[in-house]
């Protein structure tokens, strides 16, 4: 990846991003960190809403201590720029809470207010993370049908691989998500990764007629677990490490995605996020 293209910035309205998995403990909240973190340092303005119903742990895991959360935009105490935390390199952060669910329900009060409150930052972020839960529970599939693009962790394990295999197929049997992003975490090295990846774009081509492309992969590295012993991100613990600089590779394939914006800015996001409509990616 040469110089010029990591600086070169989207030019088109926000992207939003919705990162799932199958199961949990793959690493996807920490995927999340380090992904958002390497794309702020490209230049990028980047925010994240930590979506774990009951589980969120986002905050923890880079040592903050948020003194207001969702449930007090929610019940009109405070406004969204003064429950938005920072993170590592200017990243912003909603912090996690249960009331959370009901920005899924069409038509709930907390859902119109989150989106009055995001078109006021309509122009100061161009990519929004959704870190969503794990599993297949209706939250994740809401958030994922809204997001421009949607990107599965997984790791090399069988119950990680059948896991996201059905996040997929749930996704498009019921609401014909037709394209999926994929990265790998945790893996021995690149052939390993290029055959997880091979196995799960050919079943899925084959029984469910996905598009299933390869983001990369994060490579197994003690740093890792270190970082996150430290509660800081590893692109910023250690930035040279075999994993950082898988994550830094990655961001940038992200950042210049020729995405088709679903949303049309964020406010529409959280309407898209309440119709449940369904949009196959060209």
């Amino acid at each position: 990846m040469d110089q010029a293209s990591a600086l070169q910035k989207p030019t088109s309205s926000v992207k939003v991003i919705a990162v799932a998995s199958g199961k949990g403990g793959v690493g996807k909240t920490n995927t999340v960190i380090n992904l958002a973190c390497s794309m702020a340092a490209m230049g990028d303005r980047v925010m994240v809403l930590d979506a774990d119903l009951g589980l969120g742990n986002l905050d923890v895991m880079l040592g903050l201590a948020p003194e207001y959360n969702l449930q007090h935009l929610f019940a009109g105490e405070k406004n969204l720029e003064e429950i938005i935390v920072e993170g590592p390199r200017g990243i912003k952060i909603i912090p996690a809470a249960s009331g959370i669910q009901e920005v899924t329900h069409s038509g709930s009060q907390e859902q119109r207010i989150l989106m009055e409150q995001m078109s006021q930052l309509e122009g100061e972020i161009d990519f929004l993370f959704i870190d969503a839960a794990a599993g297949i529970s209706e939250m994740v599939t809401s958030f994922v049908r809204a997001a421009d693009a949607a990107l599965v962790v997984a790791t090399p394990e069988p119950t990680s691989m059948t896991d996201a295999y059905a996040l997929m197929k749930v996704l498009c049997n019921r609401y014909g998500e037709k394209k999926f992003y994929l990265l790998l975490n945790q893996v021995s090295g690149e052939s390993e990764a290029r055959k997880v990846y091979n196995h799960l774009s050919r079943v899925g081509e084959k029984f469910l007629d996905i598009t299933l492309v390869f983001l990369g992969y994060i490579p197994k590295d003690a740093n890792v677990s270190m970082a996150v012993c430290r509660q800081q991100a590893v692109v910023e613990y250690k930035p040279e490490s075999p994993a950082s600089r898988s994550f830094v590779e990655v961001a940038g394939r992200l950042r210049r995605l020729q995405l088709r914006s679903k949303s049309g800015g964020l406010q529409y996001f959280w309407q898209r996020l309440t119709n449940g409509e369904s949009f196959e990616q060209k």
